[in-house]
């Protein structure tokens, strides 16, 4: 029996890092692609050289092309810029819209059946990028970022309350940005209501740290973004999939109608298994959570019809 495939496309710091989990995982052989020549094949030929160390016998690939990744099971699109000063929001959705689009092309030819993992920025409209260029069927596309999201809130409540992050059960919706929507009313400690637990005030302090949780820690390191609990979010995502868990994850998922979005991709709890995004689960909101899942779709869909048009101008 031939083992499993999952590539990583793009070997910086989110990328590289997820190819590192992975490989101490054992879900399946890693390949690690990279435009900088030499980068891929480093990082890739380091994680082998730790197996002896931590046990483990993942295969990693690092490579420049794509021959590497043909028949990956799953691949996870990491690639693109950063924004940096003097750079218009346009310029990076211009700019990380035609390395997706690049990107996913490969993918296809190579990859035919993979089920594909989007975290280039911004999120959700790389998402329709990645779905757009590929032509997959929606329930093979997805984007990471509630997993993100949640896992940021969880942890700002644990710390809150200075209980284990275990016992905090929550999660984040609607768009990757300032518009997610973290949502209270399904947000508990070991069962309990956390409104019930963290006064108003405070909690709202909370969900407004979630929500600029990634601007927080880019600000911190002054020359990067976060990469350990993207890299963390991606990988259990990854597992869902492969173990065929069923496992409910907020993730960017191509929504018809469900919580207002129609043909969208934007963050809903979905059910993730061996065919991808399986299901989306809906649950009723609160009136102040339902407009805050409205603002934040209509911001998405702004978003993404802008792409829309980058991209045509971009094939003229």
């Amino acid at each position: 029996m031939s083992r499993r495939k999952i590539t990583v496309i793009g070997a910086g710091h989110v990328g590289a890092t997820t190819a590192h989990r992975l490989a101490e995982k054992e879900f399946g052989d890693v390949v690690l692609v990279d435009i900088v020549e030499g980068m891929p094949q480093g990082k890739a030929l380091d994680l082998m050289e730790s197996g002896p160390v931590l046990g483990y016998d993942t295969q990693v690939v690092g490579t420049n092309g794509y021959s590497e990744t043909a028949g990956s099971d799953v691949v996870v699109i990491t690639s693109g810029i950063p924004r940096k000063p003097g750079m218009s929001r346009d310029d990076l959705l211009k700019t990380n819209a035609g390395i997706v689009r690049d990107v996913t092309r490969q993918v296809v030819e190579h990859s035919p059946d993979s089920i594909l993992i989007v975290v280039a920025n911004p999120l959700d409209a790389m998402t329709w990028v990645a779905h757009h260029v590929s032509g997959f069927p929606t329930e093979r596309v997805m984007g990471m970022a509630g997993v993100l999201d949640s896992a940021r809130f969880r942890t700002f409540i644990a710390m809150e309350l200075n209980v284990s992050v275990e016992n905090v059960q929550a999660f984040v919706l609607g768009g990757h940005g300032d518009t997610m929507v973290p949502v209270l009313s399904y947000t508990n400690v070991a069962g309990i209501p956390v409104e019930r637990l963290i006064e108003k005030e405070r909690l709202e302090a909370i969900v407004q740290r979630t929500r600029s949780g990634g601007a927080e820690i880019v600000k911190l390191l002054k020359t990067g973004s976060a990469f350990y609990a993207p890299s963390a979010a991606v990988v259990e995502m990854v597992e869902a999939i492969l173990k065929d868990k069923k496992k409910i994850l907020p993730v960017a998922a191509y929504c018809t109608g469900q919580y207002g979005a129609d043909n969208l991709f934007v963050g809903v709890p979905a059910k993730l298994g061996a065919a991808g995004v399986e299901d989306i689960i809906e649950v009723e909101l609160s009136a102040d959570e339902t407009a805050a899942m409205k603002r934040s779709t209509e911001a998405v869909q702004a978003l993404t019809s802008r792409t829309a048009e980058l991209l045509a101008e971009g094939s003229h």
